[in-house]
C-alpha cells in the first residue's frame, strides 16, 4: 500500500483523507496544514501526523505519494525540486481535484448501489414466492427465507453447492440447456409437499448466466383438490373396495348408529342388513362390551378385542377405529376376523416357514452352543469368513458340527438370501456326482431330462454351496471343482459353453488331508485353493465345559420329539459324561441322551446315573450284555429275523464308527464295504441326516 501526504487548507485535507481512507491503494499518513481541526486531531491521535510546513513532513515521513491541493504553483514546483531524485510521485491539485471528485462520485455511486441491494434483497426477502437461482455450473446463488420454508434447507448449508445435490428433482439444471422459460410446472421437492414452479434462463448480453425459479407451495391446495374432486366416484369406490373386501367391515355414525356392512360381515355373523343398519351399535353383539361405543366415547382406537357376534355366537376378534373429520368426530370403523380362521392361517403359515427352512441355512451363530476357547476361536474365525467371500475349509472329526458351521456362516454372510445348497460328495456315486454338481445338456446320456438340468453350481449362483468330504472326491472331479474355483465357471456334462457362476464354496472333511496329499490321493493344487481360510473345529474331548450347556439344549429338543420333561441330569450323570472320551462327539452325545431319555418315566425331570445306557470309559457304570440275554430280548418283543439283523447290523455300525472317531473312510474300511455302501446303510438306520 502506498504511503500517501497531503498538502492543502483544512478543508481540502480532511475530504481527501475521508474518501482515500476507504480505499485500499493509499495509506494517508499525514497532512500539511496551517490549522488544526478537532477532526485532524482524531487523525493524529490514530499515527496520522499533521505539520506546518511540508519540508518537516518530508524530513519526517517515509512517503511514496504527495497530494498537492494549495493550487500554488510554485509550491508544486518546489516540492517537485525536492524529490527529484527520490521515487515520490507528486500528483498536482488539478488532478487531485479530480480524483476527489471521482472518488466521491464513487461512494456516492457505492451507496445508491447499496440501498438498491438492500432494497432488492428486502423484495426478495420479504415475498411470499420461494426463489433459487444457479449459475452457469449449477451452482445455488440465491436462496430467499420463503425457499428455505417450503423446501425445509438452510440457505447457509446451500449455497455454493449444485442444486441437485439440495433439491434433487430440480429442472433448473434443464432450463440451463434449453434456455426456454418453463411456466406454471408442476413439482414434487418431498414426498409430502408439492410446488408450482416457473423457471427462466439469466441473460447478460445475449449470454447465459444462469437460471432463476420461482415457486408456490400447492400441497395443501393439491390436497384439498384431490378431496373435493368427484366426492360420489371416490364414494362409490369406497364402497367397492368394502363390498369386495374377505374383511367383515361395519361402521357406525357418531351417535353409534349403524351405517355400513359389508357382505362379508353378513357371512360371518349372519346378520343382514335389515337387522344392523339403523340398529344400535350393540345389535350384533352376543357376548361382550361393544367397541364402536368405546371409541366413539374415548375417540382413541382399540386393537385384538376379543368377543361373540351374531346368534352363532362366532368367537371372533375386532380391530375399531374413530373416524375423524376436521377434527370432528363422525363415527367408527370396525373390522371383524374369525378368530378360528387366524388359528387355522396360522398353522398354516407355520408349516409353510417349516417347509421353506428345509430350501435354506437353518442354523445362525446362536445356535452353536459352548463357550469353550476353542469352539469360541472357531466361531470368531468364521464370522471373519463369512465377512468376506473366501473359500472356507471346515476340519474336525465326525460329528463336531462342520455342517452347522457351514449354515452359520451363509447366514452372517450377504449372501444369506440366496441360496444354500448342501452336497455330501461321499454318498453320491461318482457318476451321477458330476451331473449333479455341473448339470447335463439335453440328450448328454441315456435317460438325460428333456431340455437338460442346471447342477448344483448354477443353483446356488449368488449363494453357497456346502461341499462335505471334500476329501473323497475323484482326482478326476478334484480337477473339476479346481476349474471352478479357478476360473468361476462351469461346463455341463455334454455341453462346451462355459457358465459363469458367482458361488461361495465352503468345503468339509474330517480326513488328514496332508496325508491324502502325500500320497497322491488329493490334488496339492486344489487343497491349497480350498484351504485360503480353514477352521478346526474342535472335538467334543476338548470342550468338557461346554457339557452341562449342551445338556441342556439337547434335553429342549429331545423333549419336543419324546413327549418328555427332562430339564436338568445329576451331578453323577455329567461326571460320567465328562470322562467319556466321545469319538463320535456332539452326534454321539445326542445319541446317548436320547437313549437315556427314552428309557426314564414321562414324569422324571432329572436324568440319573441308571438312566444311561452302557458305553465304554464310564469307570463305574459299563455293563457288557451277553448275546443271549439281547437275543432273548428281541425274542420277548416278538421281532423279525429280519429286524433282529436290522437292529444287531445298526449296533455294529454304531460300534466300529465309534472305534473309529467317526471316521467313515476308516469305518468302510474295517467292514471292508465301499465308503457309499455305507453311507447307504447309515442312511437306512438314520445313524446320519
Amino acid at each position: 500500500m502506498k504511503r500517501a501526504l497531503i498538502i492543502g487548507s483544512e478543508k481540502d485535507c480532511l475530504s481527501l483523507v475521508e474518501v482515500l481512507s476507504q480505499t485500499d491503494q493509499l495509506d494517508v499518513v499525514g497532512c500539511v496544514c496551517h490549522e488544526k481541526s478537532s477532526k485532524l486531531t482524531t487523525y493524529f491521535k490514530h499515527q496520522f501526523h499533521v505539520y506546518n510546513d511540508w519540508k518537516s513532513a518530508l524530513d519526517n515521513l517515509p512517503l511514496n505519494v504527495i497530494i498537492e491541493m494549495t493550487g500554488s504553483t510554485r509550491i508544486y514546483e518546489d516540492i517537485l525540486t525536492f524529490v527529484k531524485d527520490s521515487n515520490i510521485t507528486v500528483i498536482p491539485h488539478s488532478i487531485a481535484y479530480i480524483l476527489l471528485h471521482l472518488l466521491e462520485e464513487k461512494e456516492d455511486l457505492i451507496s445508491e448501489i447499496s440501498d438498491h441491494h438492500e432494497k432488492m434483497k428486502n423484495i426478495v426477502e420479504t415475498t411470499h414466492d420461494g426463489m433459487i437461482a444457479i449459475d452457469k455450473s449449477e451452482k445455488i446463488t440465491l436462496m430467499n427465507r420463503r425457499a428455505e420454508q417450503i423446501a425445509s434447507i438452510s440457505a447457509t448449508n446451500a449455497i455454493g453447492k449444485k442444486i441437485n445435490s439440495v433439491i434433487p428433482s430440480s429442472q433448473l439444471p434443464r432450463v440451463l440447456q434449453t434456455k426456454e422459460v418453463e411456466r406454471n410446472k408442476k413439482q414434487l421437492i418431498s414426498k409430502d409437499k408439492t410446488i408450482v414452479t416457473t423457471r427462466v434462463p439469466m441473460m447478460k448480453n445475449e449470454e447465459l448466466i444462469g437460471a432463476l425459479g420461482v415457486f408456490k407451495d400447492v400441497t395443501e391446495i393439491v390436497k384439498m383438490a384431490e378431496e373435493v374432486t368427484n366426492l360420489k366416484s371416490i364414494q362409490t369406490m369406497l364402497e367397492a373396495i368394502i363390498n369386495s373386501s374377505n374383511d367383515a367391515i361395519s361402521v357406525v355414525d357418531e351417535k353409534g348408529i349403524g351405517m355400513l356392512i359389508n357382505p362379508a360381515y353378513t357371512r360371518l355373523t349372519g346378520l343382514t342388513k335389515d337387522k344392523v343398519l339403523g340398529q344400535p351399535a350393540t345389535a350384533d353383539i352376543s357376548e361382550g362390551e361393544s367397541m364402536h361405543l368405546r371409541v366413539l366415547k374415548t375417540k382413541a382406537p382399540v386393537r385384538g378385542v376379543r368377543m361373540k357376534v351374531g346368534p352363532a355366537k362366532r368367537d371372533v376378534i375386532v380391530n375399531v377405529a374413530p373416524v375423524i373429520v376436521d377434527d370432528h368426530l363422525k363415527g367408527s370403523v370396525a373390522v371383524i376376523h374369525d378368530r378360528s380362521e387366524i388359528v387355522t392361517l396360522s398353522k398354516q403359515l407355520e408349516q409353510a416357514k417349516q417347509m421353506i427352512r428345509t430350501l435354506e441355512a437353518k442354523y445362525c451363530f446362536k445356535d452353536i452352543i459352548g463357550h469353550s476357547a476353542g469352539l469360541q476361536t472357531a466361531i470368531a474365525q468364521a464370522k471373519v469368513a463369512a465377512a468376506t467371500p473366501v473359500t472356507i475349509l471346515l476340519r474336525g472329526e465326525s460329528g463336531t458340527g462342520k455342517e452347522l458351521f457351514a449354515h452359520a456362516i451363509h447366514n452372517e454372510s450377504d449372501r444369506k438370501y440366496n441360496n444354500f445348497i448342501r452336497v455330501n460328495c461321499a454318498a453320491i456315486s461318482e457318476t451321477l456326482l458330476e451331473s449333479e454338481l455341473f448339470g447335463y445338456e439335453d440328450g448328454a446320456f441315456s435317460g438325460a431330462k428333456r431340455g437338460g438340468k442346471k447342477g448344483f453350481f448354477e443353483d446356488a449362483h449368488k449363494g453357497s454351496i456346502f461341499l462335505d468330504e471334500i476329501g473323497e472326491l475323484s482326482p478326476s472331479m478334484q480337477a473339476k471343482l479346481l476349474r471352478v474355483l479357478q476360473e468361476r465357471e462351469i461346463v455341463r456334462v455334454g455341453g462346451t459353453k462355459p457358465i459363469s457362476v458367482d458361488v461361495r464354496v465352503i468345503a468339509a472333511t474330517n480326513d488328514e488331508m496332508e496325508e491324502k496329499i502325500a500320497k497322491n490321493q488329493f490334488r496339492a493344487d486344489l487343497y491349497y485353493r480350498l484351504n485360503r481360510m480353514p477352521i478346526f473345529i474342535p472335538p467334543l474331548r476338548e470342550r468338557r465345559d461346554d457339557f452341562q450347556e449342551l445338556a441342556d439344549h439337547i434335553f429342549t429338543k429331545l423333549n419336543k420329539d419324546y413327549g418328555r420333561n427332562v430339564t436338568t441330569m445329576s451331578t453323577e450323570v455329567l461326571e460320567a459324561l465328562q470322562r467319556y472320551n466321545w469319538p463320535g462327539n456332539v452326534r454321539e452325545l445326542e445319541n446317548i441322551l436320547g437313549m437315556a431319555m427314552i428309557y426314564m418315566h414321562y414324569t422324571d425331570n432329572e436324568m440319573k446315573l441308571h438312566h444311561l445306557p452302557a458305553f465304554p470309559h464310564t469307570t463305574d457304570h459299563h455293563v457288557e450284555e451277553q448275546p443271549d440275554v439281547q437275543l432273548d430280548q428281541f425274542l420277548n418283543a416278538k421281532m423279525s429275523l429280519q429286524e433282529i439283523v436290522d437292529n444287531q447290523e445298526k449296533e455294529v455300525l454304531k460300534k466300529v464308527l465309534v472305534n473309529n472317531n467317526g471316521n467313515k473312510t476308516q469305518t468302510a474300511k474295517v467292514l471292508k464295504i465301499s465308503i457309499r455302501n455305507l453311507y447307504y446303510k447309515l442312511k437306512k438306520h438314520h445313524l446320519i441326516d
